[in-house]
């Protein structure tokens, strides 16, 4: 019965050429899961050090790199290891004197949670198992690159247009990441997993 509904699935989504529609929705359905599955054992991950640990790392190269490129580009800010806020100690900042304004990379601005989605989405999704071992690293890199830009580009939210900094963070570099996922993730599913089912299609021909 189950194998009959899902045969006949198939067969509409073949005749109504709605591959690529189910293809997304797989895509989606894998992050929305892993990203409710993050929020719902966020504090039960961290309480284990080595996650913890990972993350606090992660965050201070984040942090190093993003004061590096500005440092490039001579954006007058400075970093602190560590800063005094509001009589809270802020770790990984980049302050800004002119408005007081400051951008501090903690652990949940690691790219930890992406990481962790991106590795489960390529190797939950189908595709050759070859072509997985250095494509899950090379999007982890792109992801980290990523995580760098929206540093860089929230140091300049809080130097020109501190009044949008919510929005500017949570509805517009925040889902960058998964823009960037998602362009990954066509990429692969266009250039490996696609050719693998031909060429396996063409076998059995």
């Amino acid at each position: 019965m189950g194998k009959s509904y899902i045969n006949k699935l198939n067969d509409i989504i073949k005749k109504y050429h709605l591959q690529a529609f189910k293809d997304v929705i797989i895509f989606m359905s894998i992050l929305l899961v892993f990203h409710f599955l993050w929020r719902l054992l966020i504090r039960d991950l961290f309480s284990i050090q080595f996650i913890f640990d990972s993350a606090y790392w992660l965050a201070g190269k984040v942090f190093v790199a993003s004061v590096w490129v500005l440092d490039v580009f001579n954006v007058n800010v400075t970093a602190f290891d560590e800063l005094s806020i509001a009589g809270r100690a802020r770790y990984n900042v980049i302050f800004y004197a002119e408005n007081n304004g400051y951008v501090y990379v903690n652990t949940s601005c690691s790219g930890l949670k992406q990481f962790y989605q991106w590795f489960f989405l390529i190797i939950l999704y189908p595709g050759p198992w070859k072509q997985k071992l250095w494509f899950i690293p090379f999007g982890l890199v792109i992801i980290h690159f990523v995580n760098i830009f929206r540093i860089v580009s929230m140091t300049f939210v809080t130097m020109t247009i501190p009044q949008h900094w919510d929005f500017m963070h949570d509805y517009v570099l925040r889902p960058f990441f998964y823009v960037v996922m998602f362009f990954l993730w066509v990429w692969w599913n266009e250039k490996f997993y696609a050719k693998s089912k031909l060429k396996k299609q063409e076998t059995k021909q």
